[in-house]
């Protein structure tokens, strides 16, 4: 694998998208404090939030519907050390990361696409490796940059296009309580 070399200087913030989900211990509250934790990272400032979508979780097995946004935050911090931001905030909401993946869980964030920049480590892959397959990534993504386009991957309107959004349903349409 290759690394592609990043360095954001302390005069240059860069745009990121996290991806924000959650499926146990109230989602919808899970994501708003989600994004409340990314507002108070150092060298960064929470630019934008999506609506948030309800969607059935991906996987085996049967679980609770996700909640599902972006935020979108400049930051001066570079893409590891977001990583390690976003691992953290994880831990303090009370993430377990278990060994077996699609696991329902009470907060999940992932970092989507980061400035410019592709890379591709052990650690890290930006931009994220399914975003291209995920209405409840897409959607929420498209509602906050519509002229976004993920490097390497294209345009997320075009993305957005190649999906189906049928088991999307928009939380402000949601009657009951999550």
């Amino acid at each position: 694998m290759t690394v592609a070399a990043v360095r954001v200087d302390a005069m240059t913030s860069s745009t990121a998208y996290i991806g924000i989900g959650s499926n146990l211990g109230r989602p919808i509250e899970q994501v708003r404090r989600a994004c409340d934790a990314l507002a108070a990272l150092p060298s960064t400032r929470l630019v934008a939030r999506s609506p948030l979508y309800r969607n059935p979780a991906v996987g085996p097995g049967r679980q609770p519907d996700f909640v599902n946004g972006v935020a979108v935050i400049e930051t001066h911090l570079e893409p590891h050390a977001l990583l390690d931001a976003l691992l953290a905030i994880e831990v303090a909401r009370g993430r377990i990361r278990g060994s077996e993946r699609w696991q329902p869980r009470n907060i999940d964030l992932d970092l989507l696409v980061y400035g410019e920049h592709v890379v591709k480590d052990e650690r890290l892959t930006i931009p994220h490796p399914r975003i291209r397959e995920r209405a409840f990534v897409l959607r929420p993504l498209f509602d906050v940059a519509n002229d976004l386009d993920v490097p390497g991957v294209g345009a997320v309107s075009t993305l957005l296009a190649g999906v189906s959004e049928a088991d999307l349903r928009r939380v402000d349409d949601i009657r009951e309580v999550l």
